[in-house]
């Protein structure tokens, strides 16, 4: 079984995670539907019930467009990791657990949407492409949401250390080897910060770049008066 090492920086992205084994073949997504700051005593126990199992990373995922592509930075940097194991309960505002599902099934569209995905804002504006498709190739999601048993996380971690393929519910898991690609490396743009203000359709984008238009002429015309005077 061949493992590789990570990028250098690995992992590039900062967020409410452990870091643990480098070679390990999982990681595990805890759904924080929580403030960040009232986030319950069980949900930080199953973060680092996934670490001390043997996770490569194991931390909480609160929105459905910056956390994803944090998560996505972090996964692709390491091609040892080939299973992103996805629990805890659903949020009911973001469904981010539904944008990951939708993301590996379906990918992106044109405007960066997550297709299919049922939250406000699955837009993945501040990573390039690649990313997104090799993240979809590197990992396979183990759908654990609205499970938060110590127990079952501990039994996936480990079923997915396996040499031979190893039954896990509705899943044969192992762990394959590091993915056959070199790791990428690379950081979140921040080019869109809040994608909930970006413009949902062409005719949207149209009228915004019209109204930006008319705001630059006012500031120009405000200007050139204040000279005159």
């Amino acid at each position: 079984m061949i493992k590789k090492d990570p990028a250098v920086g690995y992992p590039p992205e900062e967020g409410c995670y452990l870091r643990g084994n480098d070679y390990s073949p999982v990681a595990v997504c805890v759904i924080l539907k929580w403030e960040r700051e009232k986030t319950p005593p069980d949900i930080e126990n199953l973060v680092r019930v996934g670490v001390e199992s043997g996770a490569a990373l194991s931390g909480t995922l609160q929105t459905e467009s910056i956390g994803i592509e944090k998560i996505i930075c972090n996964i692709v940097s390491n091609p040892n990791i080939r299973y992103l194991l996805l629990c805890g309960p659903e949020t009911p505002g973001h469904l981010v657990g539904d944008a990951i599902l939708s993301l590996e099934k379906n990918g992106l569209d044109g405007k960066k949407r997550i297709i299919g995905a049922k939250a406000p804002t699955p837009y993945l504006f501040n990573i390039p492409p690649e990313f997104v498709e090799r993240f979809r190739k590197q990992v396979q999601v183990v759908d654990l949401i609205n499970e938060g048993s110590p127990a079952v996380v501990r039994q996936a971690v480990q079923a997915c250390y396996q040499e031979q393929p190893t039954p896990f519910r509705n899943y044969m898991l192992c762990d394959p080897g590091a993915f056959p690609e070199p790791p990428l490396s690379g950081k979140l743009t921040w080019r869109v910060t809040h994608p909930e203000t970006e413009p949902r359709s062409e005719e949207e984008r149209g009228q915004k770049q019209k109204l930006s238009a008319l705001m630059d002429r006012v500031r120009k015309a405000v200007a050139a008066r204040g000279k005159g005077a």
